[in-house]
């Protein structure tokens, strides 16, 4: 199914607060699904995954996060409170029916903080290799330096898949869609100084109290350490420790990417996941 463009998606706009949010809906029947992409990422990279769960039932929206993406690049406010509050109203203002938040890195933070705050919003809870995290002096830093190392502008997208997917096609090809074009060539659709503030909260603590406030069922996906993985066996077990019921998988030979190197086996799980607890 594609609309009058040829694109098997429509863009929307919502307005908070003078912050324009631009969201990828690919329509559908059935259950909502509001998916959230990572730092520095875009609603594109949600791409098969939307597809493939629109095609099986569900309506489904992708949001580019405030200061990502085709959204508002310079807001004042990165607050991780400003992001769940982002979330709130694009569901809202799109009609969804106790969507199932579903969050990958960043987005699984928004998505897990955004289910705390508003335990009458989310059908389900689904984390793509996002936990409540901890405090990670100088992460910040990395982030900025490995922001500032990128080539720009990379003068093809086969270049930029090439630079920013660590030997991942899948994980290139997804970073590279969310570049725009240039008469120079292709560059970020993000400001870095934005980036690196909206890790602010994240990099001083962790959010075990608002872990504990989540009332909907959670699935958690992770990817393994090795391939970089960020949601390591501790902060895993202390999941587990105050949420028994959590459901969690390890993808083996994932990393940090789930959603983009393995969009099929992800479609799969939250399927079966979905059934489980409706």
């Amino acid at each position: 199914m594609t609309n009058s463009s040829g694109s098997p998606w429509s863009e929307r706009h919502v307005s908070r607060g003078g912050i324009r949010l631009s969201v990828r809906d690919w329509g559908g029947s059935g259950t909502d699904v509001l998916l959230l992409h990572g730092l520095a990422g875009h609603s594109g990279e949600w791409d098969a995954t939307a597809r493939l769960l629109r095609d099986s039932g569900y309506r489904v929206v992708a949001l580019d996060q405030r200061g990502h993406g085709a959204s508002e690049r310079r807001p004042e406010d990165v607050s991780r409170a400003a992001y769940v509050s982002d979330a709130v109203a694009v569901a809202e203002e799109l009609g969804l029916d106790r969507p199932v938040l579903m969050g990958q890195s960043l987005g699984g933070s928004t998505a897990l903080l955004t289910a705390a705050a508003h335990p009458a919003l989310p059908r389900a809870l689904i984390l793509v290799e996002a936990g409540p995290g901890g405090a990670h002096p100088g992460a910040q830093e990395q982030i900025a330096g490995w922001l500032a190392a990128w080539p720009v502008p990379f003068p093809s997208r086969e270049v930029a898949a090439a630079y920013l997917g660590g030997g991942k096609d899948p994980v290139g090809d997804g970073w590279a869609g969310g570049l725009e074009e240039r008469a120079d060539g292709l560059h970020p659709r993000f400001d870095p100084e934005v980036m690196v503030r909206s890790l602010d909260e994240n990099v001083r603590r962790a959010f075990w109290d608002e872990w504990a406030a989540v009332a909907c069922p959670v699935l958690a996906v992770l990817g393994q350490g090795e391939q970089g993985g960020i949601v390591g066996g501790d902060e895993y077990a202390e999941m587990v420790r105050l949420r028994p019921a959590l459901h969690g998988v390890s993808l083996p030979g994932a990393g940090h990417d789930v959603h983009l190197e393995r969009p099929d086996l992800l479609h799969r799980l939250v399927l079966g996941f979905l059934r489980d607890v409706s």
